[in-house]
């Protein structure tokens, strides 16, 4: 998995270089003027983005890397597709079950306030009614088991590219 840039402060057990880059708005923003994202967005007053270099150190180790994105970035990777080379970008998303679900996941998590929580669940009903378009994503997977979810996540991502990216 490809680690992001952040704007947002670190939340309880995540770790610099491994759940993200944690920079401040001045760095990002002298990022995003050096054309160093693939894609990057604003999201709950932060920022977010997925810089070149990691995605090309990653592909250099032979490493099929994935990338946790909001639909601006995919929008804007797909904007972008035919000046990316030989790149065999697939877009999955991952829904929850229903709004219930998604909202009892994030209080549970206990890492967000009230307005927070509220914007989360406007951004998730936005992202979902956008991948409902037909073409957006090769792939629709409903978290409704977090272990089958996975597999089927795995499945397509890995088993896949195992095949020579053929569907079986």
């Amino acid at each position: 998995m490809a680690v992001s840039h952040t704007t947002r402060e670190p939340r309880p057990g995540e770790v610099y270089g491994e759940s993200y880059y944690y920079i401040s708005r001045d760095e990002f923003a002298r990022l995003i003027g050096a054309d160093a994202f693939i894609e990057h967005a604003e999201f709950n007053g932060n920022l977010y983005g997925t810089s070149k270099q990691t995605v090309l150190d990653q592909a250099a180790k032979g490493s099929i890397v994935v990338l946790d994105i909001e639909m601006e970035g995919v929008k804007q990777l797909k904007s972008t597709m035919s000046t990316q080379g030989n790149v065999n970008y697939r877009f999955i998303f991952v829904r929850p079950p229903n709004f219930a679900t998604l909202e009892s996941r994030l209080r549970g998590r206990g890492t967000e306030d009230e307005t927070s929580v509220q914007r989360r669940l406007t951004q998730a009903r936005n992202e979902i009614t956008c991948s409902e378009t037909p073409g957006v994503h090769d792939k629709i997977i409903v978290n409704n088991d977090l272990d089958a979810a996975y597999k089927e996540l795995d499945d397509f991502v890995f088993r896949k590219a195992e095949r020579g990216g053929k569907d079986a």
